[in-house]
């Protein structure tokens, strides 16, 4: 049980709040009486799971079983080199690498990231970029998990690293043509915010970097990069409902012009080929659609927009990718994401497939000059697999599909979609999976997943962990809820701001269908979330607690009042067009009115388990701390409730590939004892 300490949060209408757990706050993660207490819980996990040890044991067996761990990605060509990412059996890390002109050539190792870890407990590359004259690679590199990243620069033929070090920056980085003016962008040390776009000349102290831009509104994230014809560079901005792109030439970088100026509501991003820009937009357009700009027209006005391919009711573009001749389109209709090719010449035509629930989209396409365009396509029964289809002839190749190993057969399972009717008669699309042979009797246990904010959706993919269940007898469920954009851009402006709560009685009503249409006893419902997603099993353990027999919510957003009221707090300012702004009364009251810490009360919960990173830049440590502590302090059932924090690591986990299969093994032995799922 974790202390009480009387703390008033108050916003500026008048408004004020008890927080009995603020003291677990502190942003230098150093407060002793802090740290106490999280180790205390880690040391409770531990004792309440030690019982589920060779359960545990034999989950993490077979999800490593399943990893061909000797794997490699696909290969792609970009100026004349083959570049993959590969892993040896046994090691925690990628290793980067490439071959000149052919898979036959040498290898060059650009970077084996297994020795660059060494004796640290968290270490990624969150991204690398190679100069125009091949002589240098600048790479952002982050020791801690918190996404302020260090970017350094290497010699590509020596190996030699050089001292220019750039600290506190995000992982965007962007060449001049030179090869020696690096672009990067500088994050706010506080809010994490992006902040600045700098340029670093190779070999002068950072010290004298440049300015080249400063974002002044909080609202908006920033980022660097080059158009596709190569031509142009680029600082893209957005907020969640609005944008803005400003541009300079490659060759002659000067001061970078804004394409069309920012204003509410009006999103777009453009990008450039062939003498012209191809703009996705919103511009009177839902759902978005295409327009063009012809070199030679003037910036600055929307004037010169020309439609390319317009704006559809049932169908949402969510991008464009352009090659000579002919563009790729993602979009999204039926709640489906699908491919279609628009060549030149007016004519189209969708990337084939085969099953009815699944997600497809572009994948690396590093050349324009191309008649080959790869893609992916994935379902629940399908392991994410690379094809390449020319658009000529038709030819389709199948490059890579992702083994698995273990015995799996997808001859063994069934995918289908499904549609529930939520509360207010909304068709809401499901995507379950189960076991070949499967009786819908009413008795079987039952793991339901969902997002469901951001316009993120919740893509039928394949989840080889997931097998684990469903080969014990379980029914794996995909909640395709509002908040996403699985339906179109409508599905998730009905799930944010004021209609939140759609979010979370569509979780509710999928649950109650599938329990209604016997695919799932009605006490044996597991349901899982992270993040924003965690924010959805707060609010419906608060809800409907009866529904569920366990819940598992993944470094979850539940405090949701107080940390849009504190602008200090990473990413904060970024989220107001989706949470809302509690300076305002009415987005107040309402973000109260689900807040899960807020709502947490006297009476029965099910059993859960949430897990944080102490290093979170997105979610802060104290959020699920401190819902723990009061949940454990006011409920009124025997269930277990664990709070597992990674002192080590921040949103994403741990970074190692196994000790992810770790965390995931306990999680699932603990859902499967509470479903009595064990021998």
């Amino acid at each position: 049980m974790a202390a009480r300490k009387p703390y008033e949060v108050k916003a500026p209408h008048g408004a004020a709040r008890q927080d009995e757990y603020y003291w677990l706050r502190d942003d230098k993660r150093e407060n002793p009486e802090m740290l106490a207490y999280l180790n205390a819980e880690n040391t409770y996990t531990d004792t309440v799971l030690k019982p589920l040890e060779s359960l545990e044991e034999t989950l993490y067996t077979e999800l490593v079983g399943r990893v061909k761990q000797d794997d490699a990605s696909v290969p792609y060509l970009e100026d004349g080199y083959w570049y993959y990412t590969r892993f040896e059996t046994g090691k925690e890390y990628p290793i980067y690498a490439r071959r000149k002109g052919s898979m036959e050539a040498p290898e060059q190792v650009l970077f084996e990231v297994n020795q660059l870890a060494e004796g640290k407990s968290f270490y990624q590359i969150g991204t690398y970029e190679i100069s125009p004259d091949d002589q240098w690679v600048a790479y952002a590199e982050d020791a801690v998990g918190r996404r302020q990243y260090t970017v350094r620069v290497k010699n590509l033929a020596t190996g030699e690293v050089l001292p220019d070090v750039l600290t506190g920056v995000s992982a965007n980085l962007m060449w001049g043509d030179d090869s020696r003016t690096l672009y990067y962008v500088e994050n706010d040390p506080t809010t994490l915010l992006t902040k600045r776009v700098k340029s670093h000349v190779v070999g002068t102290p950072v010290a004298q970097d440049k300015l080249v831009y400063e974002e002044k509104d909080d609202t908006f994230y920033m980022g660097v990069t080059r158009t596709r014809s190569d031509e142009y560079l680029c600082i893209g901005v957005g907020s969640t409902v609005s944008s803005e792109l400003r541009c300079t030439p490659a060759a002659k970088p000067g001061e970078f012009q804004v394409l069309a100026p920012r204003q509410r509501d009006f999103e777009y991003n453009a990008d450039h080929l062939d003498g012209r820009w191809v703009i996705h937009t919103n511009w009177d357009a839902k759902n978005f659609r295409l327009m063009t700009l012809a070199d030679g027209q003037p910036w600055g006005d929307r004037a010169g927009w020309k439609e390319l391919v317009a704006h559809s009711d049932d169908v949402l573009i969510a991008g464009v990718e352009l090659f000579k001749g002919f563009m790729a389109i993602n979009e999204r209709s039926g709640g489906l994401q699908r491919v279609r090719v628009r060549k030149d010449d007016g004519s189209e035509e969708f990337v084939k497939a085969e099953e009815s629930a699944y997600a497809m989209s572009t994948s690396v396409n590093a050349e324009p000059g191309t008649d080959w365009l790869r893609y992916t396509y994935t379902s629940l029964t399908t392991p994410a697999s690379t094809f390449e289809v020319n658009v000529r002839t038709g030819e389709r190749k199948l490059l890579k599909e992702q083994p698995v190993l273990g015995g799996f057969d997808k001859a063994n399972y069934v995918t289908e979609r499904l549609w529930a009717t939520a509360r207010d008669g909304t068709r809401v699309p499901v995507s379950v999976l189960y076991r070949k042979g499967f009786v819908k009797d009413g008795k079987t246990p039952l793991y339901q997943y969902s997002y469901g904010s951001y316009g993120s959706s919740s893509d039928p993919g394949f989840n080889a962990n997931a097998l684990s269940l469903v080969d014990r007898g379980a029914v794996y469920a995909v909640a395709h809820i509002r908040g996403g954009q699985e339906m179109g851009r409508s599905w998730y402006e009905d799930g944010k701001l004021l209609k939140k709560a759609n979010t979370f009685t569509d979780f509710i009503d999928v649950t109650d269908f599938l329990v209604k249409e016997k695919f799932a006893a009605p006490d044996r419902v597991a349901a899982m979330g992270g993040s924003a997603g965690g924010l959805l099993m707060g609010a419906i353990a608060n809800l409907a607690p009866e529904k569920y027999r366990v819940i598992v919510a993944h470094v979850p957003f539940v405090d949701v009042v107080t940390t849009m009221l504190d602008e200090s707090i990473p990413l904060t300012t970024n989220e107001f067009d989706e949470w809302g702004n509690p300076k305002d009364p009415k987005y107040y009251d309402y973000m109260l009115s689900y807040s899960p810490y807020d709502q947490v009360e006297a009476k029965a919960y099910p059993s859960m388990l949430v897990t944080t990173g102490l290093w979170d830049s997105q979610v802060q440590y104290f959020e699920p701390a401190k819902w723990v502590a009061r949940l454990r302090a006011k409920k009124t059932d025997a269930n277990p409730l664990l709070l597992r924090t990674n002192m080590e690591a921040g949103h994403g986990g741990k970074s190692g590939r196994f000790q992810r299969y770790r965390e995931r093994a306990e999680e699932y032995a603990f859902v499967m004892e509470r479903l009595g799922m064990t021998p």
